[in-house]
Order: C-alpha cells, then sequence, then structure tokens
C-alpha cells in the first residue's frame, strides 16, 4: 500500500503554497501547522513532509522550532527538508524530531557530502530530492527550484543508486500546485529504469483517484498539499484509503 503523506510547507512561520514553485504565486494559509499535522494524524496520516522553504532561500534551516513542536506535540514520522546543507545541520534536524531527511541541492553542489549522509546516517533516513522542471529534458532543478542544474536525472539518480540510495523524491514542478494531475508516465519511466528505487511521487495531485493510480502503479509514496488545502482532496477519503491497507 502507497504512503500517502501530506506536505506542510513553511515561510516566515506561515503554511504556505506556490504554483510551480513560484515564489511570487506564494499563497498563505489561515492554518497552525501543529494544529493541521494533528488533523493529518486524526485521519491516519503517518508520515508528513515538513519543508522548510526560509532554510532553503538561505542554505540552513530555519524552522527547527516547528519540527520539534511537531513531533512533541504528535506520534507522525516527520520527513525534514529544506536548506540541509552541513552534517551539523541534519544532526540538529534528527535532535529536533525529524525521522527522515529530504535534501535536494547539496546532492548537486557537493555530492559526496550527500553519499556520506546516506552511509553515515542509514539509507532509511536519508531520501534524494531529485525535481525537473521538464519531464522531457528530465534536467534538476535545485536551490528551492530557482536554479537549473546540468544533470539529467536519470545520471543522477545511477551516481547515488550505485552509492546505496533507496529512497527518491521526485517532482514535475511544472505540475506542482496547479492540480492537473501527476505524471504517471513520468514516474513509470523512473521505476522502469529503477526498478529497486523506492519512489516518492509530488506534484499534481488533485484528489483520492490519482492517489489510487500511483497505488495501483506500484509508486511507493505520494505526497500532497494544494489538493487538500484547497478543499479538493477531503481527508475523509484519504482515511477510508488507508483503512483499507
Amino acid at each position: 500500500m502507497i504512503q500517502v503523506i501530506p506536505s506542510i510547507a513553511l515561510r516566515k512561520g506561515r503554511v504556505v503554497k506556490m504554483r510551480k514553485g513560484d515564489p511570487t504565486s506564494e499563497k498563505v494559509y489561515d492554518e497552525n501547522p501543529v494544529d493541521l499535522a494533528k488533523r493529518f494524524e486524526d485521519h491516519g496520516i503517518e508520515v508528513v513532509h515538513l519543508v522548510d522553504l526560509d532554510g532553503a532561500e538561505k542554505g540552513s534551516p530555519k524552522n527547527y522550532h516547528v519540527l520539534e513542536t511537531i513531533s512533541g506535540h504528535t506520534d507522525l514520522k516527520i520527513d525534514f527538508t529544506g536548506g540541509l546543507s552541513t552534517d551539523g545541520d541534519v544532526g540538529k534536524a534528527f535532535e529536533h524530531g525529524a525521522d527522515y531527511i529530504t535534501a535536494s541541492s547539496i546532492a548537486i553542489t557537493h555530492p559526496e557530502i550527500f553519499s556520506s549522509w546516506v552511509i553515515s546516517y542509514g539509507r532509511e533516513k536519508v531520501t534524494l530530492g531529485a525535481d525537473v522542471t521538464d519531464i522531457n529534458s528530465k534536467i534538476v532543478a535545485f536551490r528551492g527550484w530557482q536554479k537549473k542544474s546540468e544533470i539529467h536525472l536519470f545520471d543522477h539518480l545511477q551516481n547515488f543508486y550505485d552509492r546505496g540510495l533507496k529512497y527518491v523524491k521526485c517532482t514535475d514542478i511544472s505540475r506542482d500546485g496547479v492540480l492537473e494531475g501527476p505524471a504517471f508516465s513520468f514516474y513509470q519511466e523512473i521505476m522502469d529504469k529503477f526498478p529497486d528505487l523506492k519512489v516518492l511521487a509530488s506534484g499534481g495531485v488533485r484528489g483520492i483517484d490519482d492517489i489510487r493510480q500511483l497505488n495501483d502503479m506500484g509508486i511507493f509514496a505520494v505526497i500532497f498539499g494544494k489538493a487538500y488545502y484547497e478543499g479538493v482532496l477531503d481527508l475523509k477519503d484519504v482515511k477510508s484509503f488507508l483503512a483499507k491497507k
């Protein structure tokens, strides 16, 4: 059964969401992150994806306090991401309650550091964030999706897969926050190429039917955000789906 993981993106202490990673499209939601996490937990969700957008911009995490509070007030497992650049950043994330971390930019700028995290913290704890603006060219974006690398997604995945990587979170940025459906063929292509990688699909989820389709494909996990915040995806439907495990 697919893991269903809601995303809580934070900027200046507020829950926000953007379209296609464009900061000018940012929308603020009147949600307390801790209350939101509790609501997710009450509907059968076990893992949340906590995105520190301030950290992603600054190059070092800024929302450890929110991580710690959610960890202290729920039994959720937390996948923390945003600005993780040093061993100290990762160590603090785990100390403040993260169960897993996802890192993207460091894997582009200092791949040897990311590889060392997979080894030192364990492949169950470290996920590679590998997101693309165009699923045809498959060039990996980084720095909060504001920069494009010169690295092809499959070369990127192969490099870290050869070094023990188990989990990868892939976003089709062109679909993120626009509610047009996931890039199903893109995820199938990744799974065909790397059948032993556990893929976390992110971007475009419209509702429970999309989650069902990703589950039927054999995707390891799906991350959703905008669909819930805009009232398109009902948590009661998620709870019902998860109850069938």
